[in-house]
């Protein structure tokens, strides 16, 4: 673990994977087909990963592209505005487009995804070798840049890329099914990617995937620890689990009211890679990730809830962690 602590030393971060526009209907707790205004939010795993580690203090680059339009520029001047360094984005011409989603804030929400010829599927080789991980602790990789290729094979050359460098490689498995051809690619490609990576993070759902069962996906994340250096498996309100190479441990969740149920993995990544880059011990990153994730999902929008450093140490003062399950 001694190479967790030296590396995250730098409090450097690059995300690779997707960012969107988000269009939550307004008022909060109405429905898009009563709406008569909407309001406008980053959204996207990578995006949403790399504002909560702006937010909390880390250094955070994108590494993405982006549709050569209003929404591709609406994203890169948010993502500014949060603090996320945008200099490893590039634009795609021609019909390539960045993700919409038109959602709601409510527990279960309608969600509407327009992502047709997507603008991040089209990050390349050209872009990674680009892109300079020198100054760089951690390469988060999120799951769906897998899903397409010349994503996905520019998200090989970046793994191999940054661990040539030393930095450490997180996979946030992100399995989205809409964008896979089919269950089975999805399994056999996460699984290889996840077996390369340092750091793996993923759900219950997700580790099933992977294994081919439900019955089986926290062993194979327990399996995948032998080599990593943490797997978190998450277990959504009955908190997580964390495997090391030398040991385990059980993580409860804060609770919360939850207006939406979107961003909480983004917020958990965010929150539990900047309190190891700020020194926290691994049980407590994981703690102030699973507070991160609470803040976030009892707010609006993704990335404008997303805490500050201070946000978060208040929200931890004042709540209790759930005993795990």
């Amino acid at each position: 673990m001694q190479r967790l602590w030296m590396t995250l030393q730098k409090n450097r971060f690059v995300a690779l994977g997707r960012v969107g526009m988000d269009l939550y209907a307004d008022p909060i707790g109405g429905s898009v087909q009563t709406a008569q205004t909407f309001r406008a939010a980053i959204g996207g795993s990578a995006g949403n990963i790399a504002v909560a580690l702006a937010l909390q203090g880390a250094g955070a680059a994108l590494l993405t592209r982006v549709s050569a339009d209003a929404v591709g520029g609406y994203c890169r001047a948010e993502l500014a505005r949060y603090g996320v360094d945008c200099s490893l984005i590039t634009d795609s011409l021609g019909e390539a487009r960045t993700s919409l989603a038109v959602t709601e804030t409510r527990a279960a929400p309608q969600v509407v995804l327009y992502r047709n010829q997507a603008a991040d599927f089209a990050l390349d080789l050209a872009d990674i070798a680009a892109a300079d991980f020198s100054q760089t602790g951690a390469l988060i990789v999120t799951g769906t840049a897998l899903a397409r290729d010349p994503s996905r094979s520019a998200a090989w050359a970046a793994l191999h890329a940054a661990q040539a460098m030393g930095v450490l490689v997180v996979l946030d498995v992100d399995h989205r099914a809409y964008s896979w051809a089919s269950e089975t690619e999805a399994r056999a490609i996460c699984a290889e990617f996840a077996r390369a990576c340092d750091v793996v993070i993923g759900n219950d759902d997700e580790f099933s995937l992977l294994a081919g069962g439900y019955d089986k996906g926290q062993s194979f994340a327990r399996s995948l620890s032998e080599k990593a250096l943490f797997v978190v498996y998450k277990r959504g309100a009955k908190g997580s689990v964390t495997f090391t190479q030398d040991y385990s441990f059980a993580t409860g969740i804060y609770p919360v009211t939850a207006l939406k149920p979107m961003g909480a993995g983004d917020g958990f990544m965010g929150g539990l890679m900047a309190g190891l880059a700020q020194g926290h011990t691994l049980e407590a990153a994981v703690a102030r990730g699973a507070a991160t994730a609470a803040i976030v999902v009892a707010g609006f929008g993704c990335a404008p809830a997303s805490p500050t450093t201070a946000d978060l140490n208040s929200f931890l003062a004042t709540h209790r962690q759930t005993p795990c399950i």
